[in-house]
């Protein structure tokens, strides 16, 4: 399990703790929790251009401060059991898609990634195509961005052998967690992101995973997806650019 870094004080008492990383080229303090007093005071001090997630009452404190916000989102878990148990690994999907490993280079992944969150999309990358490749697909599968990929991820490939949906489950801190969920509207069917989700979930399950957790934008129609699963919303943070 990934060891969570500890802010501190002057006088030596924790005040956060949080999981190191990167994102939108920052350093990162993910997953932060609030241990001890004035968490304001030493977010603006210590964690000066950081990336922040944390609760809602730090981000909207921080913001008030200066801070950009980049995401509202919902932390939401469910059993792998639960979502995967009616799933046979061999069951067909839609559009004569077939289910692969999440072993392909990050560049065979992207068209169908990046179709899957244009513009207006709450989830979009702003920044150009080889700068989203370079700091934020590319990361992910590789491991560098939220843990390693779990052998449970699945791509869907359609009868041209292309990428066309992805379901990318992490090991996140020790923490099983789905990464991301992509289907590109123009060449795949509206529940094909759904049923590949319920495959890697399967997999998942088999392996001996028992929960999973995952976070969505507030503003992203996918929540009533992973309701319909079986998930429920545990926790909701914001997620900031300190300044």
């Amino acid at each position: 399990m990934t060891a969570r870094e500890i802010g501190a004080a002057p006088d030596g008492r924790p005040v956060v703790t949080y999981l190191r990383g990167v994102r939108e080229g920052r350093p990162w303090a993910d997953l932060l929790e609030v241990v001890g007093p004035d968490p304001v005071g030493y977010v603006l001090t210590q964690l000066r251009g950081w990336v922040v997630s944390g609760p809602v009452e730090l981000g909207e404190a921080l913001l008030r401060e200066g801070a950009v916000a980049l995401r509202h989102a919902h932390t939401m878990r469910g059993a792998a059991v639960q979502v995967g148990a009616a799933v046979q690994v061999g069951v067909a999907l839609p559009d004569g898609c077939h289910a692969a490993p999440c072993d392909r280079p990050a560049a065979e992944v992207f068209p169908a990634w990046r179709a899957a969150f244009p513009p207006g999309h709450p989830d979009h990358y702003a920044g150009g195509d080889e700068q989203a490749l370079a700091e934020r697909l590319g990361p992910l599968l590789s491991g560098g961005l939220l843990g390693p990929v779990l052998p449970s991820s699945r791509l869907a490939v359609g009868p041209d052998g292309q990428v066309v949906a992805g379901a990318v489950l992490t090991d996140r801190g020790g923490q099983p967690f789905v990464a991301e969920v992509f289907r590109d509207p123009a060449r795949s069917a509206r529940g094909l992101g759904r049923a590949l989700l319920r495959l890697a979930l399967a997999g998942a399950a088999t392996d001996g995973v028992a929960a999973v957790e995952l976070v969505v934008s507030a503003a992203n129609p996918a929540r009533a997806v992973y309701e319909s699963l079986g998930f429920t919303v545990t926790d909701t943070a914001l997620t900031v650019i300190v300044p």
